[in-house]
């Protein structure tokens, strides 16, 4: 499919799965308008790229609905000068996104294939701002911490522990929480030794599986 084509399906993606549900943050909604989406599928949903739904990519896991993309960094009110967290790089795409509004963006992977297919076209759209981590992501990345604002694109049925450690103070954690059948999207903001809370919307993630045999490690 031409480039014009894809350019023409991000824009109506935009403005009927985005700002007709409400996305409203300008930053947010250029940052979903200039990611190419298409480069993060897999070539056989790639027909698919703009599609109002989450789509399979390797080692079992998803791309998230564009909209959930969009509703979780809105969530993260970033003004450009954060140091971001994001807990499961999957596919990229949402580390693409939060690089175009943040300082920097450290995104940590379980699966080693995932990233290094994630780095690569992270690296062919320039995005030089995002460092890439193999590891348990719910031991977060200290060498890298604190962070200003934690995206966790996998469900528990809490906080790990290490990522409230990692959180700055007044900073902001988007995660969702709860079982398979019942999970919310929270928001989470750091005041003192607690968290205040808020809840945004039902979702359903994939499951945040901590590995204890993988310890954390950057990649070059």
């Amino acid at each position: 499919m031409p480039a014009s084509d894809y350019a023409a399906q991000r824009d109506a993606m935009v403005e009927h799965q985005l700002q007709r549900r409400g996305i409203s943050d300008p930053r947010v909604l250029e940052a979903m308008r200039r990611v190419p989406r298409e480069r993060f599928v897999l070539p056989e949903f790639r027909h698919e790229a703009y599609s109002d739904q989450a789509l399979p990519i390797a080692c079992g896991q998803t791309i998230s609905q564009p909209y959930i993309v969009a509703l979780m960094t809105e969530a993260l009110q970033l003004s450009g000068t954060e140091k971001v967290l994001e807990v499961g790089t999957g596919s990229g795409y949402q580390a693409a996104v939060l690089a175009l509004l943040a300082r920097k963006v450290v995104s940590i992977e379980r699966h080693e294939e995932l990233s290094r297919r994630a780095g690569r076209v992270l690296q062919e759209l320039g995005l030089d701002n995002v460092l890439l981590v193999v590891g348990d992501g719910t031991k977060g990345y200290p060498p890298e911490a604190p962070y200003d604002r934690i995206l966790v694109t996998a469900a528990g049925p809490e906080v790990p522990p290490a990522l409230i450690e990692q959180l700055a103070p007044d900073g902001l954690l988007v995660m969702p929480v709860g079982p398979p059948e019942h999970q919310v999207l929270r928001v989470y903001r750091k005041r003192g030794d607690h968290l205040e809370v808020e809840q945004l919307c039902p979702v359903r993630f994939v499951p945040l599986i901590p590995d204890e045999q993988t310890p954390p490690e950057a990649e070059e």
